[in-house]
């Protein structure tokens, strides 16, 4: 799930001039897959670890995008960017399902989804000392609002106050992860063709995940709807999202289509309502629309002075 909004780009020779529906119609299903992530991972939380679940989600994953990297060629990454998708890898598809997938144990998949959002105000804090941006008055206001919504969530999304803090604080680890990630593609998609950038970071993340998932070769020999359930994560919200968000990215303005993104909770909340009966206190939609202002207030841009 990523999600959240996990986004990649494409190299230039990957553009093309399609139909104005079509990259509307893929940010669409993208966010609805997204959405429906957050939903099944609730769904099988006290059936599969954490572990397996992300290990077998990556791996379905991998095989799915392999045929396109084959198709368009590998280009050989320099140290430097083995060194950023290790960490990319490991951090935004290891640590990133382990967090997650452990923290709907202990939240809803509304709340999870809601939570996530937050990973666009780590990615500003982060970018100020590492790409030497400006740390202005909006970017720190932004911060304050979005933690604070954060906080208000964790307050209101469990009856349990101790479940219910493990669990939010799982899946903030999960959206510094998810900063992590951003900010690695960042540099890597500059020069490595996308399709090749998330099958490495596919397999690193399986990789991390593999130690955890002693479940899972009995999920596969057993056959049962939580292994379809797996694949349906590896084939849908990660693999075919990536790939539709990619392509709504490459033909539309950047800014508007990241916006969408604030979608997915309410999204998930809808689909968790509908097919697992679930949705969040109250309070906890407070907290949501907190953390979606302070990722709001973090995009504004001071005026210039003079």
């Amino acid at each position: 799930m990523t999600t959240t909004s996990e986004t990649t780009n494409t190299a230039p020779d990957e553009r093309t001039s399609p139909a104005p529906w079509l990259p509307v119609a893929a940010g669409a299903v993208t966010l609805v897959m997204w959405a429906s992530a957050f939903v099944v991972i609730r769904h099988v939380a006290g059936d599969v670890s954490p572990g397996a679940l992300g290990a077998g989600r990556l791996l379905v994953a991998a095989l799915v995008v392999l045929p396109l990297v084959l198709r368009r060629g590998w280009v050989s990454p320099t140290r430097r960017e083995w060194g950023l998708l290790a960490l990319g890898g490991l951090g935004w598809f290891g640590v990133y399902n382990l967090a997650l997938n452990a923290g709907e144990r202990h939240v809803d998949a509304g709340t999870a989804a809601m939570i996530i959002q937050i990973g666009p105000v780590i990615v500003a804090l982060v970018a100020v000392p590492l790409f030497g941006e400006r740390l202005h008055a909006w970017l720190v206001a932004g911060m304050v609002v979005g933690f604070a919504g954060v906080a208000v969530i964790a307050r209101g999304s469990s009856d349990d106050p101790d479940a219910s803090l493990v669990g939010v604080l799982l899946v903030l680890l999960a959206a510094a992860m998810y900063a992590v990630g951003v900010l690695t593609q960042k540099v890597l998609l500059r020069r490595l063709p996308s399709v090749q950038v998330v099958l490495v970071s596919f397999l690193i993340g399986a990789v991390t995940c593999l130690p955890f998932a002693g479940d899972l070769p009995g999920i596969v020999a057993d056959g049962g709807a939580e292994l379809w359930w797996v694949v349906y994560l590896g084939v849908f919200p990660t693999a075919i999202a990536f790939t539709t968000w990619a392509f709504a990215l490459t033909h539309t303005d950047a800014g508007a289509l990241s916006l969408t993104t604030f979608l997915v909770p309410l999204i998930a909340t809808f689909v968790a309502w509908v097919t697992i009966d679930e949705v969040p206190p109250s309070l906890t939609f407070v907290g949501g629309a907190l953390a979606i202002v302070g990722v709001l207030m973090t995009r504004r841009k001071p005026r210039p002075v003079g």
